[in-house]
């Protein structure tokens, strides 16, 4: 867990006078830009870099997000960096959370190869994922009250953000199509689901699947394909009304100062879909840090994002009972299997992992997928 992982083919050097001469356009005048960094801890999908900008009597610390380059063999299929810029927006003016200050969005590919946005850099602490948080760390050492306090607190970025009235014109951003079946199974068009009509698991499940076969069509896992069956076996009889959810809804994703929320990160998996699909992305993530950590002989952090505390936290703060959370934590377990089966595939193509005879071992939490769908 500690080996670092490539997550990017470009040049810092040669970045760097590309992106003052893009601010000196935005800005209208002569920009002093810092040497560009990267993090070194969270983020595999897109591209982050760091970078200081001074004009004008003004100087702030900027995040810039760039869709990865082809030849890094990228963990998703499409990377809409406006949808992204927008849903960050929105968050932050509409819901209160605190998603950084979005601050440009550059369509155009030219100035740095590929579209990207620009956001203010927030300072604070992150539970890291390497080493995972539950191995060792500020989150780990804290007295159990202020995580309890830090818990609480990220539940309730997720009540504020599903209880904002967004309408479906400011969520039409997330409308546009990626990779998706072009049928219903039986031969007719998908039907598009609407903002508050409950057709977005139905959508997020066959988009999902799309994404499996995108990423692994050409070396199918069986275990994720039983998984996918136990989910249409398993269909609730009503997935509950549609929500704006942030996607990657975990404490890996926020920045904290004394325990408390300043910045949320990583809006690229943001959709219309159950409130239950964040409550289930939050505790299946700590638990898969959890299992890693206690097969390594570690206590870890077990009383931390408990399914029943987050949901009761949940519906202390929105009203709303979390509904079908056995059918969502299994999503969650299968979702965060595919990805993590291509973040391998990724390390396999770069060298750095050989490739398993048993594709079932891509998914690093197989054996707890395995009985989640068994039971």
């Amino acid at each position: 867990m500690a080996e670092e992982m490539r997550t990017s083919t470009r040049d810092l050097r040669a970045l760097h006078d590309r992106v003052a001469a893009w601010l000196a356009c935005r800005t209208g005048g002569p920009v002093e830009v810092s040497e560009l960094s990267r993090p070194s801890a969270n983020g595999m999908s897109s591209e982050t870099l760091f970078f200081t900008a001074s004009w004008a009597g003004r100087r702030v610390r900027c995040v810039a997000r760039l869709a990865p380059a082809a030849e890094a063999v990228p963990v998703f299929p499409r990377y809409d960096l406006e949808a992204q810029f927008e849903v960050m927006r929105l968050a932050r003016e509409r819901a209160g959370v605190p998603a950084p200050r979005a601050l440009w969005f550059e369509p155009d590919p030219g100035p740095l190869g590929t579209p990207f946005f620009v956001m203010e850099r927030e300072d604070g602490d992150v539970p890291p994922d390497v080493m995972p948080y539950t191995f060792e760390g500020w989150l780990l050492d804290a007295p159990p009250e202020r995580r309890r306090e830090l818990q609480d607190a990220s539940v309730g970025l997720l009540a504020a953000l599903h209880d904002a009235p967004f309408t479906r014109e400011e969520l039409s951003v997330l409308s546009r199509p990626g990779p998706q079946p072009s049928h219903d199974g039986n031969g007719g068009p998908r039907a598009h689901p609407s903002y508050g009509g409950g057709g977005g698991l139905r959508a997020h499940v066959d988009a999902q699947h799309a994404y499996y076969a995108w990423a692994h069509g050409d070396r199918p896992i069986p275990l994720l394909e039983r998984a996918f069956g136990w989910l249409e076996a398993h269909w609730p009889d009503d997935p509950g009304p549609d929500v704006l959810t942030w996607g990657d809804a975990r404490i890996g994703n926020v920045m904290y100062r004394d325990f408390r929320p300043v910045a949320v990160l990583d809006w690229e998996m943001a959709a219309v879909g159950p409130r239950e699909l964040d409550l289930a992305w939050m505790i299946f993530l700590h638990r898969f840090f959890q299992d890693l950590t206690e097969a390594m002989g570690l206590p870890g952090l077990p009383d931390f994002m408990r399914r029943d505390d987050v949901c009761r936290t949940y519906q202390d703060l929105t009203g709303h009972p979390p509904a079908n959370l056995d059918f969502h934590l299994t999503y969650a377990a299968l979702r965060h299997g595919v990805i993590m089966a291509r973040v391998w595939r990724r390390r396999i193509h770069f060298g750095e992992q050989a490739m398993p005879d048993d594709p079932d071992d891509l998914v690093l939490h197989r054996t707890t997928l395995e009985r989640m769908i068994e039971d």
